[in-house]
């Protein structure tokens, strides 16, 4: 009897040993080589082994919900929008009591008193990246007026090589967003983003309209935004000189050489930009939910965040981890922001079939942009 006691005893401790996670983010590259650090140093104080697996939220939204149904899920710790978790709670593990949500400088996910979805750290999209050495060699100055801004953009376009004055990063449409979003808070204001959010303001109003037709738009009549391109390719063809400008997230910081040669300006007259979380949930259908708790609470912790934010390309989500704890590119963008406010990711916020129909439209106004009537009114009607 004692004997088969101990081999129970044995076969549990085995199992507890053998416990692996699977977690599910949108990192990949240089991205992944940022994070997996931490998922190393949870593996190493816990002895849980942890593996990574890239998959993009725009992938998870069509896979997830099958999965649901049938109670089952592909990962134990799930990376995806804040929205989509709220809209999923049912589906979600209640962390409520796990982890300290004070510290947090931006919003958990909350759905009828559970919290069911923690940010973990953050991203900027500060404006438009720029090599320091490629301005040095041809002359070039940060612009402080539009009139500045059009003529470095004709300056850039003039030197021999370069294809386009900005490169125009692309995926499924996101990174033609941000850009797009950037000119809408700085020539609407900040008010003109949460009004969108929030359906205040009209896609087809007078303000949204003369901002595309007086800003946007005449810089693609004139090519100096590139046609869409793969934004990871887009990145290498910048960084070699085909194109000046970038408009990217500050986690372009992480895909770069070096890093010290980067410099990156807001349009002029802008007051705030974006800063957009991260987000991440346990599924109830994870066999293992004591350990994916475990897990969560480890990566939004003190510790887990520090970890991150030292590899560069994000930036911390809580009070008590600040500029001090980032790698040197992102302490001075930190200083470069300082005075400016923040924003939520418009697409983001608003979220659902809208968000893929406004990436989908820019796609269009990028290669057509006399169709911009039909953009805006094609916006308005998917957003009713």
């Amino acid at each position: 009897m004692k004997r088969l006691v101990w081999i129970v005893v044995l076969l549990v401790g085995s199992l507890g040993l053998a416990q692996k996670l699977t977690v599910l983010g949108p990192w990949s590259g240089a991205e992944a080589d940022q994070f997996t650090p931490v998922l190393e140093a949870f593996e190493k104080e816990t002895g849980i082994e942890v593996e990574y697996r890239t998959f993009r939220a725009e992938d998870l939204a069509q896979v997830l919900p099958a999965q649901f149904s049938a109670r089952r899920t592909p990962g134990d710790v799930i990376f995806i929008w804040n929205w989509w978790i709220e809209q999923n709670a049912q589906h979600a593990v209640d962390l409520s009591g796990l982890v300290d949500t004070d510290p947090f400088i931006t919003d958990a996910v909350r759905v009828d008193g559970a919290l069911v979805g923690l940010p973990y750290v953050m991203s900027v999209k500060p404006g438009f990246w720029y090599r320091k050495s490629f301005f040095e060699a041809n002359g070039l100055e940060v612009p402080t007026s539009w009139d500045e801004f059009v003529a470095l953009l004709e300056k850039i376009q003039s030197i021999p090589g370069v294809k386009n004055a900005i490169a125009s990063g692309d995926g499924v449409g996101w990174p033609l967003s941000d850009v797009t979003e950037h000119f809408l808070a700085t020539f609407g204001g900040p008010e003109l983003i949460h009004d969108l959010i929030a359906g205040k303001v009209s896609w087809e109003s007078d303000k949204v309209r003369s901002i595309f037709e007086e800003r946007l738009v005449p810089l693609l009549e004139k090519d100096y935004f590139s046609d869409p391109i793969e934004w990871t390719q887009a990145v290498d063809l910048w960084w070699n000189g085909d194109y000046g400008l970038y408009f990217m997230g500050n986690w372009i910081t992480g895909m770069v050489e070096d890093p010290t040669d980067l410099g990156v300006f807001p349009l002029p007259g802008a007051q705030a930009v974006v800063a957009a979380a991260d987000y991440l949930f346990v599924p109830k259908y994870s066999e293992n939910v004591e350990a994916a708790k475990q897990l969560a609470a480890f990566l939004v912790s003190k510790k887990g965040v520090e970890i991150r934010v030292a590899k560069g390309g994000k930036l911390s989500m809580r009070s008590d981890v600040g500029p001090e704890s980032y790698a040197a590119a992102e302490q001075e963008l930190a200083r470069a922001l300082q005075g400016f406010g923040t924003l939520p990711d418009l697409d983001d916020s608003i979220g659902g079939a809208w968000q893929q129909a406004f990436w989908d439209q820019l796609k269009l106004l990028w290669v057509r942009p006399g169709r911009l009537g039909d953009v805006l009114q094609t916006l308005e009607e998917r957003r009713q």
